[in-house]
């Protein structure tokens, strides 16, 4: 499994593409805000012969969503992410509108996913983790075989997301962290939604919100 990782938009959002030998693909949070980022993203994917297949959003935070109807359009893919981030995706314009952005609309969500859900491309399933706390639903990914985990804003390196935005809650985010992030094995690398990638092992013995 491959995992590009893009960082776009003026919130410094990590995009990543997901693929396999297969060149099948998933398109994980597209933070893409105007057609220079919208390109850089469309080249790799035209360099490296992928085709995508899904396109998937941990959780609906406005720096998450700007590229949806971008690569929803282009590869004909419908939105999938957790039912409770519907919300979330609703305000989209509102918020945009709050932080002076350029916003294109997303598409609704059409498919609900949920915790334990096995998300399939290629030769490669992805297990899904109900983690939230840093938004109403959020969702992570982790994929066993390579111990790999896309954490969108749930984990960072030294750090984890933010809980003082609507539906986020510190204590639900610790807990989710402990009960569902750190139990992985410690050689797991972290994919954020924002910063460098990291590692379970590292976090569980420096990062000071866990201690």
């Amino acid at each position: 499994m491959i995992v590009q990782s893009f960082t776009f938009n003026g919130f410094q959002e990590n995009t990543y593409v997901v693929s396999d030998d297969s060149l099948e693909c998933v398109i994980f949070d597209p933070g893409c805000s105007n057609g220079s980022e919208e390109q850089r993203l469309q080249q790799y994917i035209l360099d490296k012969g992928l085709k995508p297949v899904r396109l998937i959003n941990t959780h609906c935070h406005i720096d998450h969503i700007l590229g949806n109807k971008f690569v929803s359009d282009t590869y004909n893919l419908p939105l999938e992410a957790h039912a409770g981030e519907v919300p979330v995706l609703e305000s989209g314009k509102a918020v945009s509108q709050n932080y002076g952005i350029p916003y294109t609309e997303s598409p609704p969500i059409a498919k609900y996913l949920e915790e334990n859900d096995q998300i399939s491309f290629g030769h490669t399933t992805l297990k899904a983790l109900f983690t939230p706390g840093h938004s109403p639903a959020s969702l992570s990914f982790y994929h066993a075989d390579s111990h790999t985990l896309i954490a969108g804003d749930v984990l960072f390196q030294g750090s984890i997301g933010r809980t003082d935005l609507p539906g986020g809650n510190f204590e639900t985010l610790i807990r989710n962290i402990k009960e569902k992030l750190l139990v992985l094995p410690d050689e797991t690398t972290v994919y954020s939604g924002h910063g460098p990638a990291t590692t379970i092992g590292y976090e569980r013995e420096h990062n000071q919100f866990l201690q």
